[in-house]
Formats: structure tokens, sequence, C-alpha cells
């Protein structure tokens, strides 16, 4: 009696076959999304100081090296699980009140969403008269 074996094709030999070639890894361009993402933009708020001003938080002034655009995290932004929110919707915030608003636990969401939005208001004007 022939016992079967899964692995064996009945009938025939094994096949042998060339051993894969070694080549370098493809590397791949990261997508590119359109409209999202704007250098100019991004670069707006150096020499500028911080707009989200967190009473007994902020320490910022004028030429603060520690300010950053700050995103909304918010889907009315058109923030949406690990997407950031486009570039347009970007204000100068300094690390305290960037950290604050993105980590911090000082504030409910309904008010940091009020501080960000405070924020976008004064440094929209600003931004599209300087760089838009």
């Amino acid at each position: 009696m022939r016992a079967w074996n899964s692995t064996l094709r009945a009938g025939g030999p094994l096949r042998t076959y060339k051993p894969m070639k070694v080549t370098d890894w493809k590397k791949r361009t990261p997508k590119k999304r359109v409209g999202r993402h704007d250098a100019k933009l991004r670069n707006a708020v150096r020499g500028h100081p911080c707009y989200l001003q967190i009473p007994g938080l902020c320490r910022s002034y004028p030429d603060d090296p520690t300010v950053v655009p700050c995103h909304p995290n918010w889907l009315e932004y058109d923030k949406a699980g690990a997407l950031k929110a486009p570039d347009f919707y970007t204000v100068p915030g300094c690390h305290a009140c960037h950290a604050e608003l993105d980590q911090g636990r000082r504030f409910t969401r309904d008010e940091k969403k009020t501080i960000w939005e405070r924020a976008f208001a004064a440094w929209r004007p600003v931004r599209d008269k300087e760089f838009v």
C-alpha cells in the first residue's frame, strides 16, 4: 500500500526550480495627496508669535523657535483617523500650547476647539495678507 503525501504529486519526479535572484528593494514614492499639504502654508508660521495664547501656559514671544503649525483635530476640518487636517487649517502655536491642545487634559474637547477657532480667526487674515 502506498501512503499519500499531499506535498508530492503522484506519478512524477520532484521538480527543481532556479533560485530566486537577489535584487534591491524597490523604493516606492510616497502617495501625494493633492490639496492637503502645502509647504508654503506650513512655513508661513515662521517668525510669528503663538496665536493659541493659552492663559497660564503660553510663554511665546516674537521669533520663538518653538512655534510650529498646529492642525485642528476635528472632523469639520477634514481630519479623519490617521489623516491630518489640510495645511490650510494651521495656526502658529508654541510648543506648550500645541502639546496642551493635542495631548493635554486641562480643557474639554469643546474648550480646545474654541481656543483653536479663536486663534484661526485671528491668524487667517494675517496669513492671507502675507502668503496667499
